[in-house]
């Protein structure tokens, strides 16, 4: 495997970390004591950090440096399969099935061991209520899926409204969609508000393309 290649692959495994842990490059770069332009560099896939510096990422996130170097899409043996498409959507408005909403704006490929694990969208985001993690045009992969675990990022509709992509925190009596912009209060909602508002989770973020 070539330098670029390995480039990418890293790069895409590091941005999917970052987005599961809703983590930003310039707060891992602090943990791990490398300058934020350095860490950029490994997110937009034109630079490959040291082995002790892989090391580091992986006992932060706590997984293995594999799962930070190794090509999950690919099989083993063989030619990495063709990925698969899928539709970026401008907006999801609320009464309309995902499959009927005609905004579509533009495609993205995720792997074929992704698309596997159930139906997929993207969706492209609007606002600064998540940065410093997700800026005006980035776009999400996300999982259709009516529940998410506590701590997730979602795209979740409130009372009617276009779908927002937050932070889902979970309580014994309800639950918090939490902007990662600080300036934003997060949204609390008991119960019985869920129900009767109602706020429904659409789906899990699993990815993050950002626009360079």
């Amino acid at each position: 495997m070539g330098d670029e290649q390995q480039k990418i692959i890293f790069s895409r495994n590091l941005n999917k970390y970052l987005t599961e842990y809703g983590k930003s490059q310039k707060e891992v770069a602090e943990a791990i004591g490398v300058i934020p332009s350095t860490f950029n560099t490994w997110c937009q896939g034109i630079a490959l950090p040291r082995m002790g510096k892989v090391q580091a990422l992986s006992d932060y996130f706590g997984i293995n440096k594999s799962d930070l170097i190794d090509d999950k899409s690919a099989l083993i043996g063989k030619t990495p399969s063709k990925g698969f498409s899928v539709n970026v959507l401008g907006r999801v408005a609320a009464g309309i099935p995902i499959e009927a909403i005609t905004d579509i704006i533009d495609t993205e490929e995720i792997s074929q061991d992704l698309a596997k694990t159930g139906e997929f969208f993207g969706l492209q985001i609007h606002g600064d209520s998540m940065e410093p993690r997700m800026y005006e045009g980035d776009v999400v992969i996300v999982r259709q899926q009516d529940d998410a675990e506590s701590g997730d990022i979602v795209i979740a509709m409130v009372n009617g409204y276009d779908a927002t992509c937050k932070r889902l925190m979970k309580y014994v009596g309800g639950i918090s969609l939490i902007s990662l912009n600080s300036k934003y209060d997060p949204m609390m909602f008991t119960n019985q508000e869920i129900e009767e508002k109602p706020v429904r989770i659409i789906g899990k973020v699993v990815e993050l393309r950002g626009k360079f």
